[in-house]
């Protein structure tokens, strides 16, 4: 009989100490989220999941174009691409990005570019400058994204972290460049 109960107790720490373990885990390093909407396509797709890398950003710095999870309101995490960094200077014109005066190459977005007809993916706009403590974020789906060009620069105390991994649909699986 106290075999038994030892025994029992053994499995109830190792249980706790596995929810515990999990539990930090998933608040303090990674953290699965569903992209919602369109946003993002042809990237990310409507109903993807993935893994958000809580830690990565605690450590270093947001580079130019990961896509990152963020605060958006109170109840709505988003999903973009970082487009600029602090002190940077934001140009778009005839579909081409500028930053601080120098054209970038945006191939996550030739699939769509190749099938434009009428007009331009991303309308023309000038960012002065993002400020201090801030990213400039943009969708992948230009014509549909509320993003920074709507909502302003995100501070980057709101972003939760990077996200570069689909888990599931099994049939996408793999990193996102």
């Amino acid at each position: 009989m106290a075999k038994q109960k030892n025994e029992l107790w053994e499995w109830i720490k190792a249980l706790a100490v596995a929810v515990i373990l999990a539990a930090v885990i998933r608040y303090f390093f990674f953290a699965p989220i569903v992209v919602d909407g369109l946003s993002m396509m042809p990237t990310l797709h409507h109903q993807d999941r993935m893994i958000v890398n809580k830690i990565g950003y605690k450590v270093g710095e947001p580079e130019r174009f990961d896509i990152v999870v963020f605060h958006a309101t109170v109840e709505k995490d988003y999903i973009k691409r970082i487009i600029g960094l602090p002190g940077d200077r934001i140009e778009y014109k005839d579909d081409i990005l500028f930053i601080n005066g120098e054209p970038y190459q945006e191939p996550y977005l030739d699939e769509y570019k190749k099938n434009l007809i009428d007009g331009p993916l991303t309308d023309p706009f000038i960012l002065e400058e993002v400020p201090e403590g801030h990213l400039f974020v943009m969708g992948d789906n230009r014509r549909y994204s509320k993003d920074s060009r709507h909502i302003g620069p995100v501070p980057i105390g709101e972003v939760l972290g990077e996200t570069s991994l689909i888990y599931w649909p099994l049939s996408d699986f793999g990193i996102v460049k």
